[in-house]
């Protein structure tokens, strides 16, 4: 544990390590006060584009947690940064709730549902075949499918619902086209992470609940991995899978204890 409490800083992943629906999971509490009190660098990431860093602090401050909005960042962040890298001044069509189009109007991204130069997708609840008829006619002109993540479903407080991957599926059905998903296991949204922390990643431990998006993304993005036990992935379920986490506990409130 000696190697784990003297990283420089920790990547947590959020629903199932600090969360689960609207309440907080056993020790968050107290590890997120040790990093604070202990001037750890830290980020709190989510495959999730539907809400903005500040709304997920107010999230957190209902829960009774002070986090301030700096420390998340989002899929819909990460998929804004890496359009904006690949076609500066670009523009997209956009299926997905609001934080995802503001992150993409802070990167200078503009909606376009004519001649987009991408159709990006995200989880949203207003999903409806008219969107889904629009986006097939501007990929089949030449726009390219983006995905904020490959998601087939997600928790919410209702139980399982569908997520990007399962949102995307019929458009790269009817397309032909293969989306490019950013959010996790792409490790290009934990080198994001990397760059907001401004570390290496041998100074950063990253926290997940989850095998098949978390624990391949720290891998493959050469960092230190931590598997919590709280979220969905059991002890059973680690043997499935070809790479295993360098850690393993039952939360992140072990880290400190």
């Amino acid at each position: 544990m000696e190697e784990i409490i003297n990283k420089k800083g920790f990547i947590c992943d959020m629903d199932g390590v600090i969360y689960h629906g609207d309440r907080l999971l056993d020790g968050v509490t107290e590890f997120v006060n040790w990093l604070i009190d202990n001037d750890k660098k830290f980020v709190f990431l989510t495959n999730s584009p539907e809400k903005t860093p500040h709304e997920l602090s107010m999230k957190l401050e209902r829960m009774g947690l002070s986090v301030s909005a700096d420390h998340f960042y989002t899929s819909a962040m990460a998929t804004a940064e890496f359009l904006s890298t690949q076609k500066p001044g670009c523009t997209a069509y956009v299926i997905g709730e609001p934080s995802l189009t503001k992150a993409l109007y802070d990167r200078d991204i503009y909606m376009n549902d004519v001649n987009p130069d991408y159709v990006v997708v995200g989880e949203t609840r207003t999903y409806n075949f008219e969107k889904i008829e629009k986006a097939i006619e501007l990929v089949n002109n030449g726009a390219k499918l983006i995905g904020a993540n490959p998601d087939i479903s997600g928790p919410t407080t209702h139980g399982i619902m569908p997520a990007t991957g399962s949102l995307i599926a019929p458009i790269e059905i009817t397309t032909g086209k293969k989306a490019y998903f950013v959010g996790k296991p792409n490790p290009l949204m934990l080198r994001h992470g990397l760059k907001k922390l401004n570390c290496h990643s041998t100074e950063i431990a990253f926290v997940g609940d989850r095998m098949d998006t978390d624990i391949i993304a720290g891998i493959e993005s050469n960092m230190d991995t931590i598997l919590v036990l709280s979220g969905i992935t059991s002890l059973e379920d680690i043997d499935k899978f070809p790479y295993r986490p360098k850690y393993i506990l039952n939360g992140v409130g072990d880290i400190i204890r």
